[in-house]
């Protein structure tokens, strides 16, 4: 006798209920994979695994539910173990679906493959489910409606996969896209399940059904099974509304944040006359271009970026070549750069700028843009050309009151040739005046005068220079000839004194580029200095002034005595301006020496010269490093 096929019948309660729950998972599918894509490093792990245990638990649910509503005229039961299995194959295929779509990028072949592994991991589920089944009959499948049933896993699983992607960062409210994508999916996926539970039939068996690890569920156990399913998703999709609550408030508090910092950044960039700007190697197109860029160079933020040659026709005439060449030496170095020049204005008004550079390169090593600043300089330049003026006026007072010091000197500087050329001039009418005139005796005596007067001319000479006020003049110097010129000046200074001068200054000096003048006054202030160090001791007062070759291009002159020394609590206060150890001093000799040493590119210092005294030395770049 034929066997007769079991009927079978559905409570299309609980059919209903697993729809439901169908689209509750699927609705949590689609919120928490916009958690998992908005993570990162082990919080995306730990939303990854959350979200796929959470959205597992519902489609296993639903797929118990739709077992559950299937209704035999014989007793069934569940092996809890198979059944815990196929529980792991649905988080399986969620694990898999949320990994596929939290991606920043879901090509073709990644959907495709994703919905085949999240389909085979459904049909899993759905066949492990049916083998957990424990019933005295024999359970035989249609081959065409599993397939069947298979392909609607796979293709049920691409429309999902493909509605979760694009749906996942909905993020204002319930979101109706993301509940008409719920609702498409959950009505979707219960037809997988229902098309395979078509493909099974079931024939009364004589064997009794094996029991052991089997139970049975009751109304109430189904009931728990579904309390408990909508539990979970409701947790999770708690969990997170309040994690995306807390990221909106902390990005929020980050864009606060940006934008304090951005008015920040534009008051500084104000404050310093600073504007940052970036700018594509390829077609030199500028990037960005900060307000304070647009206020420099005036123009108008609001007509758009300006084009390479609109800011190139910005750049001063004369300073085209030597601002271009700057940057095209950085794109060939792909290096640094930094530049001055100037911009002229449409009022004709015109700013200096001091640009800085740098290059940005991409994983290839290639130049791609620049990225830098420009700064508005032009007030510290009407600043130094002041302090520069201001400089020079100091030093010209200190000329003129150090001069005005050595006046009784000066004088007697002057007076000797004078007197000379008198007695000379006598002697000379006296040989001329005799009955037989002695023109060799006159011809020498004239000779004399004429060397007395160029001899107090050279003294006046060298005096108004001292007194001249004017704008510093760079030549080259010999710096023995300022020494030898400085000797004779204040040698009468020194005769005062009883102070005496020796000199050993190197032959073959290299010359050095700078102010003759200045440089004369550093060598009146050593001297002058070493002198009042001396006049009041006892014992021999020596005054030294070596020159020699230094290192690296450099010359080096030191001016020695045997004087006091360094006052011994304040040695390194006497370069100080306002700084005296004199009773009547300024302070301002050693401070203006060693400033204008150091604009020459030099170096002034002191130190005690044993037994007694103190040397000052400084050193002046010669004409090789100069023109360098």
């Amino acid at each position: 006798m034929a066997a007769v096929n079991l009927i079978g019948s559905y409570n299309y309660a609980l059919v209903a209920l697993s729809v439901l729950i169908a689209m509750f998972a699927s609705y949590a599918a689609l919120d928490l994979a916009g958690r998992v894509t908005a993570a990162g490093g082990w919080t995306r792990a730990v939303w990854l695994l959350g979200g796929a245990s959470a959205m597992g638990t519902g489609i296993w649910s639903m797929h118990y539910i739709g077992m559950l509503a299937f209704i035999l005229p014989i007793p069934v039961a569940y092996h809890w173990p198979t059944v815990l299995l196929s529980l792991v194959a649905a988080i399986l295929a969620s694990a898999i679906a949320l990994y596929v779509v939290s991606r920043q990028k879901m090509g073709g072949s990644q959907a495709v493959a994703g919905s085949v592994l999240m389909g085979a991991g459904i049909a899993s589920m759905h066949y492990i489910g049916m083998a957990a089944m424990r019933l005295p009959a024999m359970c035989q499948f249609n081959s065409f409606l599993v397939v069947l049933s298979v392909a609607f896993a796979v293709l049920i699983s691409l429309a999902a996969l493909w509605i979760t992607f694009h749906f996942r960062d909905e993020k204002t409210g319930i979101g109706g896209k993301k509940l008409v994508g719920a609702v498409v999916m959950g009505a979707a996926i219960p037809v997988m399940h229902y098309t395979g539970m078509a493909a099974a039939s079931f024939t009364p068996s004589g064997m009794p059904a094996g029991l052991s690890q089997a139970v049975s569920i009751s109304t109430l156990g189904t009931a728990g099974i579904a309390v408990v399913t909508f539990v979970v998703l409701g947790l999770a999709l708690l969990t997170s509304s309040v994690d995306r609550r807390f990221a909106a408030q902390t990005l929020e508090l980050q864009e606060e944040k940006l934008q304090r910092s951005e008015a920040y950044l534009a008051e500084a960039q104000r404050l310093t006359h600073t504007g940052s700007w970036a700018w594509r190697v390829a077609g030199r197109e500028a990037l960005h271009l900060s307000e304070e860029w647009y206020r420099i160079y005036g123009l108008d933020p609001e007509e758009g970026m300006p084009a390479w040659d609109e800011r190139l026709q910005r750049t001063h005439p004369e300073d085209r070549a030597k601002w271009r060449g700057a940057i095209d030496r950085a794109v060939a170095e792909k290096s640094d750069y930094e530049v001055e020049f100037r911009i002229l204005l449409p009022d004709g008004s015109v700013k200096y700028i001091h640009t800085v550079g740098h290059p940005v390169l991409n994983a290839s090593g290639d130049l791609v843009q620049f990225v830098g600043s420009s700064t508005d300089i032009t007030e510290r330049k009407h600043a130094e050309e002041a302090l520069r003026q201001a400089q020079t006026d100091l030093a010209h007072a200190s000329r003129v009151t150090t001069m005005g010091e050595l006046t009784a000197s000066l004088a007697h500087e002057v007076n000797q040739p004078i007197g000379a050329t008198v007695t000379d001039a006598n002697t000379c009418l006296r040989w001329l005046a005799g009955e037989t005139p002695n023109l060799e005796e006159a011809r020498a005596a004239a000779m004399r005068i004429v060397k007395d007067a160029k001899r107090a001319a050279e003294i006046i000479g060298r005096t108004r220079l001292l007194f001249k006020k004017g704008i510093a003049e760079r030549e080259l110097v010999d710096v023995n000839e300022v020494i030898r010129e400085m000797i004779v000046l204040l040698n009468s200074e020194a005769t005062r004194y009883s102070v005496s001068i020796w000199t050993e200054l190197a032959a073959n000096l290299p010359q050095a580029m700078g102010d003759r003048v200045q440089l004369q006054q550093v060598m009146m202030n050593l001297i002058m200095n070493a002198i009042d160090a001396m006049k009041d001791m006892d014992g021999r007062r020596e005054l030294a002034i070596q020159s020699q070759p230094a290192e690296d291009e450099h010359l080096m002159v030191s001016v020695s005595d045997t004087g006091v020394g360094l006052p011994p609590q304040h040695a390194d206060q006497i370069f100080n301006a306002f700084f005296t150890t004199k009773l009547h001093g300024t302070g301002m000799g050693l401070s203006i020496s060693r400033s204008i040493v150091e604009s020459h590119g030099g170096r002034l210092w002191a130190a005690d010269n044993p037994p007694r005294g103190a040397s000052f030395c400084f050193t002046l770049p010669t004409k090789s490093e100069t023109h360098d």
